[in-house]
């Protein structure tokens, strides 16, 4: 069994679970025009955090796994290969673009001069973020080859 991509698996719950709650919080505070608050701080932070530590499992799987060396030996091969594909190009680099996202967001929300601004933009640069994780998640309705189960087989 291999205990990191477990390990991923499980962890994209939280991501999943701190996003949705992030881009909520400022779906509310936008329409509300409520001051930014620190748990709206405390949030973005745990979202951050939890797609961090998402991606240095994903990094880990990914170098240290089938795909780099399926990468290395021939792109062609692994392009005509839908799962193949997926797993070692489309779900890699739009994960680390929904990755820069996050981090770019949490940034222009931290500088930004006023609470309206500071929810906007972590509405904006997280929910990109969240649809572009939703879409690159292999669930299992997925096509065969991508489709994962919704939980870690232990």
């Amino acid at each position: 069994m291999n205990h990191t991509l477990v390990t991923h698996s499980i962890l994209r719950w939280a991501v999943l679970l701190f996003g949705v709650l992030a881009v909520l919080a400022a779906l509310s505070a936008t329409f509300s025009k409520r001051p930014y608050r620190n748990s709206d701080n405390k949030l973005s932070l745990f979202f951050m955090i939890a797609c961090d530590l998402q991606l240095l499992l994903g990094l880990v799987l990914y170098f240290t796994g089938m795909w780099f060396e399926k990468v290395k030996a021939g792109m062609g091969a692994v392009m005509k290969d839908p799962s193949e594909r997926f797993f070692a190009v489309e779900h890699a680099l739009m994960m680390i673009i929904a990755w820069l996202l996050v981090h770019i967001g949490r940034s222009m929300a931290k500088r930004a001069d006023t609470d309206a601004q500071k929810h906007k933009r972590t509405l904006i640069y997280f929910g990109i973020a969240l649809v572009i994780i939703l879409a690159m998640i292999p669930w299992p309705f997925r096509a065969p080859g991508i489709a994962r189960p919704w939980f870690p087989q232990f």
